[in-house]
């Protein structure tokens, strides 16, 4: 079909129909249930990174500043290894976004592009793959870091 044949508004009469159709056959979401799945998971999921932390505080003699990055360490090779094997996405499907908790959600993501991207190689495929990824959320961070620190800067929050 050629573009002369769309209509001035951009979509033909089946495809009006079908974008219709499609509406009415998908399923409805509960928001409350959802939002209910996801703070109960996101929740879980801060509170064993927490049981974590105390684990490290009592058991391993760190303090409470320093025992957050093996916080963070396992959290992160949990969250890996769980999508490696295709569990973090199954939870994922059913819990929503509580699994997009930043630390274990972003290893989520990072993962998986290299999971897909593994059969072009480990430099163009696994690589290229991962840095596409953390190249945008590297670029949000320090711009959003920019803006906070001007914020404080004129407001005198710094300290």
């Amino acid at each position: 079909m050629t573009t002369a044949a769309k209509p001035k508004g951009g979509f033909t009469k089946q495809q009006k129909q079908y974008q219709d159709l499609a509406k009415k056959m998908e399923p409805k979401r509960s928001v409350g249930r959802n939002c209910t799945l996801a703070f109960l998971v996101g929740g879980a999921i801060c509170t064993f990174g927490e049981a974590l932390m105390k684990l490290f505080q009592t058991y391993f003699g760190f303090t409470e500043e320093t025992a957050g990055n093996p916080t963070v360490a396992v959290l992160i090779f949990i969250s890996v290894v769980l999508t490696s094997f295709g569990v973090y996405d199954k939870i994922a499907q059913w819990a929503g976004a509580g699994t997009a908790v930043p630390v274990t959600g972003f290893a989520n993501s990072m993962s998986s592009a290299a999971l897909e991207a593994r059969s072009e190689g480990f430099v163009l495929g696994v690589a290229s793959q991962m840095f596409k990824l953390a190249g945008a959320v590297i670029s949000y961070g320090v711009v959003a870091a920019f803006f906070i620190g001007i914020v404080y800067w004129i407001f005198g929050l710094g300290g």
